[in-house]
């Protein structure tokens, strides 16, 4: 089941009720963990150094939930929020592509998912922890099946 944030705003703080109060103070808004969770994903993932997000076990088990029907597109995969009244913390496990400066990709990752999520959602991002997990090479295959989890297997043994 998924938590479903509800945000009251009271930017006047008048309470009337009678129509006369400004449309944003007539009634509250709800966002779902999710939707943040898909919105900081898609800000993630528009720096060019992303190459994926997720570890290495999420990107397998993503890869699996992909093809079965109904299994979900993965736009949060390595993605985790908690989501508040007013505010919103970010969790992202990041594979950045091999020659990128971490640091400032990092950096670059933040800012857009900070500025995304406030812009869309209203909400203050009060932090955005993000752990590099990997660093895709050049020469590393793109197949996300059964090859990916096979490469994992390797790398653990």
């Amino acid at each position: 089941m998924t938590e479903t944030t509800q945000r009251r705003d009271t930017a006047t703080g008048t309470g009337k009720q009678d129509g006369t109060a400004p449309p944003e103070t007539r009634g509250s808004t709800a966002i779902a963990d999710p939707v943040v969770a898909k919105i900081a994903g898609m800000a993630a993932r528009e720096i060019p150094e992303v190459h994926h997000l997720g570890g290495g076990m999420t990107r397998a088990f993503g890869a699996v939930r992909q093809r079965v029907p109904g299994g979900g597109g993965g736009v949060t995969q390595g993605v985790k929020v908690e989501v508040g009244e007013r505010q919103t913390a970010v969790d992202l496990d990041v594979v950045v592509e091999y020659g990128a400066a971490i640091a400032d990709t990092a950096a670059d990752i933040r800012t857009n998912v900070i500025n995304a999520v406030e812009r869309m959602t209203g909400l203050e991002v009060v932090e955005v922890n993000i752990a590099v997990g990997d660093v895709h090479l050049p020469d590393e295959e793109e197949d996300e099946g059964e090859g990916e989890s096979e490469r994992e297997g390797r790398r653990v043994a």
